[in-house]
């Protein structure tokens, strides 16, 4: 009995460990800035962001990504799964932001900040867990290759400051909350028709269906085919029964809108 009691006592001290080490990141900062500068469009489908307002709370702002950046490798590993995704995807968007700031107010495009033969999600100026980090090595990297977290929704979340991205959520990711969180940022931006419609038995799509089409058919929730997905949200799409129908039999097509890389800046 002792040794079962010391056991038990040292797993309850493992999970409390986790879970503080989890809870030390503060994200009020950063909840507060979207909060502040990120304003709903057409019911949240869509986002704009005030980046003077953001560029005159830059230094609150390179506070809370100083936060992100103390982080350690050896910590982060300890956090459930959804600690570390929150903690990504916020690391994403915050340091897009920067990004943008870097050169604001003289961009119409995150475009911009590259040239011919860069991109700016390849440029390595995110220290985070232990390395200098691209936005692309956050994405592609740490949640997408990584294939710990294998949720599509992701993309839902993760904001590229472009007028075509799903909406910058107003408030931060956390760990506790992350699914209804992802689940929300799903619905709302398949029910934006600038984005997602259907036209003449024709479903257009977001281009990001086709550059991550992948991620749509690994098996999350048993999904193998987009269309799968598609069905399972047919209700956001606002697609008939029949839509469904077909879409079983693979009878539909489907194209992808242009991208608009405008940016997601308030007018």
């Amino acid at each position: 009995m002792p040794q079962k009691n010391t056991l038990i006592i040292l797993l309850f001290s493992c999970l409390t460990l986790q879970t503080a080490w989890a809870e030390n990141i503060d994200y009020s900062t950063w909840n507060r800035l979207l909060k502040t500068h990120v304003s709903s469009v057409n019911g949240g489908k869509s986002t704009t962001v005030d980046y003077q307002g953001m560029a005159e709370e830059r230094s609150r702002l390179k506070q809370y990504l100083s936060t992100l950046s103390n982080v350690s490798q050896d910590q982060f590993d300890t956090w459930p799964k959804d600690e570390q995704l929150a903690f990504l995807i916020n690391a994403y968007n915050a340091w897009t932001i920067e990004l943008i700031l870097t050169a604001w107010p003289n961009l119409k495009s995150i475009k911009d900040l590259g040239g011919l033969f860069s991109s700016p999600w390849r440029k390595e100026f995110i220290p985070l867990l232990g390395k200098t980090r691209s936005l692309d090595d956050i994405e592609h990297g740490l949640i997408r290759s990584s294939g710990r977290y294998n949720d599509p929704r992701i993309h839902f979340a993760v904001n590229c400051a472009s007028v075509g991205c799903p909406a910058l959520r107003p408030e931060a990711y956390v760990g506790n909350r992350l699914d209804d969180q992802l689940e929300q940022q799903t619905q709302l931006f398949l029910s934006d028709s600038s984005r997602n419609r259907v036209e003449n038995s024709v479903i257009k799509l977001s281009s990001i269906f086709k550059w991550y089409r992948e991620d749509f058919e690994q098996g999350w929730l048993d999904y193998h085919r987009l269309e799968d997905f598609l069905i399972a949200h047919a209700a956001a799409l606002n697609l008939s029964t029949a839509m469904k129908a077909r879409l079983k039999t693979d009878d539909v097509a489907i194209e992808f809108l242009d991208y608009d890389w405008q940016l997601n800046e308030k007018r």
